[in-house]
């Protein structure tokens, strides 16, 4: 690590405070907006690590990465449909569980969500502070405390709506950034300034020290035997943070999967590219300036240490552009730490409120008590999660140690929870027993690994990659055995799925009333035609089959199609193949530019053109805004003819309102 810091510790301080507080106050804003004229109240280590593995592996690492967490994005989408077409009403996952096994099974899978969320969040903490303490010098526990501050204002008072609005406003910011740095790497600086220049520098780095593993021992070739370790870990920790992160699924459910699935498709591909062209470009610019005395820790190669820190990002940014580039990482790892851990507290108070506090304290809890309980939870989880990511620093636990951690601990859970919605016959003792006796297998499998090639157990052994990928794939695997095994041996279950269906919203009663908006009104709240419920049944098939083609589809491409050859037969890339190769990572990033940040604006444009005509309005004393509950002004819910309208000519009109969304969570 460097001795001095490109930035004072002043400034680490006025971004994490005084942005913190400001991105607060603009998301607070924007909910109360949202609420006047709308009838609605309301990841770091991404970039980090996978330019970490780009700087160890070369090409293949940024690749590995990418493609190894895109799939399951795609595949969650559907399992987001069948979790709406089983149970329309749940609040959480973990409340499907419930439905379908009892109470044993849902305190299992509570468990492993909690410890998905645990460890994501510290390893955003982690990840987030080791980067401002290396940029600016602020204490390392000061950051693991004050970045969390403006989230858990801006979560307790947007909700989920909050989490939609971080993600759209730091994507947009992560995406313009990483632009920034490509074109600095690949065209303007003068130290690189082209993919030719980038392609010699590396191919002497090479020379200079050769990746064990590697075709050639050279940075510019997919066949990377570490790098594909790497892969398998990736693939399996990712399955795990997806299917067991109930954040994600609160959003599948907060959304219409059959209107979301576009967005889940063109999100799978756009995401893509943000590993990919990130890692490419600062972990390959790491490799090529190390050398150079505008590198932090020049004379000297990276730590190994700094590296699984998540270092090489910033130490190339301020290579690139001094202080900066110091500056654009410190505010990209802000809004990226701050918008994934808004989505970790939002998760850990929806189990904490509905799997917990209302199943076994508090069944006839109303709207606002649940509030409450969410709103506690969110602070108390984050002072305590604070304070574990401090310790975890200063027994020297590390993002990177975490995120390959990740699999060993919680994709066990993976192949039950899945089969929950896909298979009628597992039974409750397969599903409470095998995450169960997964974890088991794969611990052992972990320890006794890194005991057996290292001789000891410490971080550096347990940390290593077979130790790693052995725990991972026995994680992820050894259900495949206990699910029938336990299954067939206990009997199958021949679910029929009735008692998901049956699952009911909570009552919202009393927060309607306070916000003076007819209940009937709410989505999800009133009852649809059997008309209406049929037509939605049919837009959910359709929306698996094109999600299960899609998901087939990019699998195959991503995972075997386009690397594979590449890996199979050793080749090393050209200078004219490297170019290829990066240009067709900057233009797949302008891709995902237009889908993530023009396309939503283009299609939330009605929405917006009323709310700034109400704003207007408003403000200059020419009109009232709306009434909760209504956009335009009617009598009641009688259409012209003074018939009663159904809940989809309501919410073709626009009669549509939403109680605060933490109760839904």
């Amino acid at each position: 690590m460097a001795l001095s810091t490109p930035l004072n510790q002043s400034v680490g301080y006025g971004v994490v405070i005084g942005i913190g507080f400001l991105f607060a106050l603009g998301m607070v804003t924007t909910t109360y907006v949202l609420k006047r004229y709308q009838n609605e109240v309301q990841t770091s280590e991404i970039l980090l690590q996978s330019s970490g593995v780009a700087y160890r592996y070369g090409v293949s690492g940024p690749f590995w990465y990418a493609s190894g967490a895109t799939v399951q994005i795609l595949l969650f989408a559907t399992l987001a449909i069948e979790l709406k077409r089983k149970a329309p009403n749940a609040h959480t996952f973990l409340e499907v569980i419930r439905a379908r096994y009892g109470v044993y099974t849902h305190l299992v899978f509570t468990v492993f969500g909690l410890m998905t969320n645990v460890l994501v969040t510290a390893m955003l903490l982690t990840g987030g502070s080791a980067v401002v303490t290396s940029l600016t010098g602020m204490p390392t526990a000061a950051a693991c405390f004050l970045l969390p501050v403006g989230v858990v204002l801006y979560t307790l008072f947007g909700g989920i709506k909050a989490t939609f609005l971080t993600d759209y406003v730091h994507t947009v910011m992560i995406l313009v950034i990483i632009l920034i740095f490509a074109f600095t790497a690949y065209a303007t600086n003068e130290n690189l300034g082209s993919p030719g220049k980038v392609f010699d520098l590396l191919v002497q780095a090479a020379k200079d020290h050769p990746v064990e593993g590697n075709a050639g021992g050279s940075y510019l070739t997919m066949r990377s035997k570490e790098g594909a370790v790497f892969f398998v870990i990736n693939i399996v920790g990712n399955f795990g943070t997806v299917f067991c992160d109930n954040g994600y699924y609160n959003k599948a459910i907060a959304a219409s999967p059959v209107h979301a699935l576009p967005g889940y498709i063109m999100g799978g591909l756009s995401w893509f590219a943000i590993p990919w062209l990130a890692a490419t470009t600062m972990g390959l610019s790491a490799l090529a300036l190390e050398s150079n005395n505008v590198f932090p820790t020049y004379p000297s190669r990276m730590a190994d240490a700094d590296v699984t820190a998540g270092l090489v990002l910033p130490n190339a940014a301020v290579a690139l552009l001094g202080k900066g580039g110091a500056a654009a990482t410190l505010l990209l790892i802000f809004m990226a730490v701050t918008s994934a851990s808004s989505a970790e507290y939002i998760a850990v108070s929806s189990i904490f409120t509905y799997d917990i506090y209302q199943t076994y304290f508090d069944p006839k809890a109303s709207g606002k008590r649940l509030i409450f309980m969410s709103h506690t939870c969110v602070i108390v989880y984050a002072t305590l999660l604070a304070g574990f990511s401090t310790g975890l620093y200063y027994i020297g636990i590390s993002m990177g140690y975490l995120y390959l951690l990740m699999g060993v601990i919680i994709s066990s859970a993976v192949l039950p929870a899945t089969l929950t919605l896909m298979w009628s016959k597992q039974n409750m003792i397969a599903a409470t027993l095998s995450p169960i006796l997964g974890l088991i297998c794969s611990l052992i499998a972990w320890l006794v690994t890194a005991k057996k090639e290292f001789g000891d157990l410490s971080v550096d052994s347990t940390g290593s990659n077979n130790p790693m990928l052995a725990g991972n794939v026995v994680a992820l695997l050894s259900p495949m055995i206990f699910i029938p095994v336990l299954t067939y041996a206990f009997g199958p279950q021949n679910y029929d799925y009735k008692s998901m269906a049956l699952i009911r919203l909570g009552d919202d009663s009393d927060l309607a009333a306070s916000a003076h908006v007819d209940l009937e009104l709410i989505p999800g709240a009133a009852q649809a035609s059997d008309a209406e419920l049929l037509a939605e049944k049919d837009k959910l098939k359709r929306a698996f089959v094109i999600a299960s083609t899609m998901t087939v589809i990019m699998t195959l491409a991503l995972l075997v199609l386009w690397p594979m050859p590449m890996y199979g037969s050793a080749y090393v890339f050209s200078k004219k193949f490297f170019t290829g190769w990066v240009c067709v990572g900057i233009l797949w990033l302008f891709f995902s530019a237009f889908c993530v940040g023009l396309y939503p604006l283009w299609e939330g444009r009605h929405t917006m053109a009323h709310t700034f005509k109400s704003i207007v309005k408003d403000l200059s004393g020419r009109g009232k805004p709306p009434m909760h509950g209504r956009t335009m002004d009617v009598a009641d819910d009688t259409d012209s003819a003074g018939e009663k309208m159904s809940v989809t000519e309501k919410k073709e009109k626009g009669l549509t309102a939403t109680v605060h969304d933490d109760v839904r969570t």
